[in-house]
């Protein structure tokens, strides 16, 4: 009896020390070791932001980022109304020039000018709009287009991700499976496509089908699926011969029952990887269709047409450029850095780390 009592008080999941173990699934190991890579944590972080910012964009008050304000074209970033910044700049140029023509008093049109622009902010609500990242060539806001643009740019590589994933999951794990004439006319296949030179079979499709959105969505998804088809082949040939594999298949589970519930589940690590690798590729495709005039289209904006519109005045205005390029360079790092923590956390090896 002392014997059995003994028994049933050792913990089931006990070692040969008689302690507790607390079983730990490959997800939970993951997570573990993410939040021990200091950068990637807080790059989820960034990304997270990102994401709410865009999604939730509506609902903050913002000026319409396609609302043109020709008398407030170029202000540069500032804290102050429209109208302050309007007559603060007007005056330095005034100043500047009675310096060079060496008077101390204004001339008749120079008060004027001034008495005026001092009216119109006292009567026109418009002038006590705030520009806190200034304004385009056009008077349009430049933070409320990023954000806008940052929806495009991140909706654009979301799409394009999710299409490769789709396309790339699917034939990969077909061609690893099943192996034989399948596996090689796939490959085949997929080695015809990546002899296309990518980027000008897109730029072809934008000239001729005309810039829209759904056609960039298309041309950026077009061959996009490739590297994660043959990556997530050669997955499924290192799983395709394991025991559970074997045991599914010896109790009469079909070929597409074992891809999906054994296969590709398995492979879920280095896809979520790859997926958060390959959204700043797709945002940079676009950003370089952008530039090239091929991207997204007036009234729309993206980070990329917002980094080609600011290029020819960087110069002089060079916060039209600078805002849109560093938000997108932030958001670009981030994801790269994510990316690389999520694929370290769901490296075997790294098990010793913990």
């Amino acid at each position: 009896m002392t014997d059995n009592t003994e028994m049933e008080s050792i913990p089931k999941n006990a070692n040969e020390f008689n302690q507790e173990m607390k079983s730990s699934s490959l997800t939970a190991d993951a997570w573990k070791r993410f939040r021990k890579n200091r950068m990637a944590f807080i790059s989820l972080w960034v990304v997270i932001l990102y994401a709410l910012v865009s999604i939730f964009a509506p609902l903050v008050p913002l000026y319409p980022y396609y609302e043109q304000v020709i008398a407030h074209a170029n202000l540069p970033p500032s804290l102050k109304t429209a109208g302050e910044v309007q007559l603060a700049a007007r005056t330095a140029y005034i100043a500047r020039v009675m310096r060079q023509e060496g008077r101390s008093e204004y001339t008749e049109r120079e008060h004027e000018e001034i008495a005026r622009i001092t009216e119109m902010n006292a009567a026109d609500s418009v002038q006590q709009r705030r520009y806190f990242l200034g304004t385009d060539a056009l008077g349009r806001d430049m933070l409320s287009r990023t954000i806008y643009g940052g929806r495009i740019s991140m909706l654009i590589g979301l799409i394009g991700t999710i299409t490769a994933l789709i396309i790339g999951i699917l034939v990969g794990a077909i061609a690893g499976y099943i192996g034989g004439h399948t596996d090689m006319l796939l490959m085949r296949f997929v080695d015809i496509m990546y002899g296309l030179p990518y980027m000008l079979v897109v730029i072809i499709m934008m000239a001729i089908v005309g810039k829209n959105v759904a056609i960039l969505f298309i041309a950026i998804a077009l061959v996009s699926w490739l590297t994660i088809a043959r990556v997530v082949r050669g997955q499924v040939i290192s799983l395709r011969n394991s025991e559970y594999v074997l045991a599914a298949r010896t109790m009469g589970a079909s070929a597409w029952h074992i891809i999906v519930r054994h296969l590709i589940p398995n492979t879920t690590g280095i896809i979520i990887a790859y997926a958060t690798l390959s959204i700043p590729s797709f945002i940079m495709s676009e950003s370089f269709l952008s530039f090239l005039g091929l991207g997204v289209s007036a009234p729309l904006a993206s980070w990329g047409s917002l980094i080609s519109e600011g290029v020819p005045g960087m110069e002089l205005y060079p916060w039209v450029l600078i805002v849109p390029a560093v938000t997108m360079t932030i958001f670009l790092f981030a994801m790269n850095f994510l990316g690389d923590g999520i694929r370290d956390a769901f490296d075997p090896q790294s098990k010793n780390r913990l």
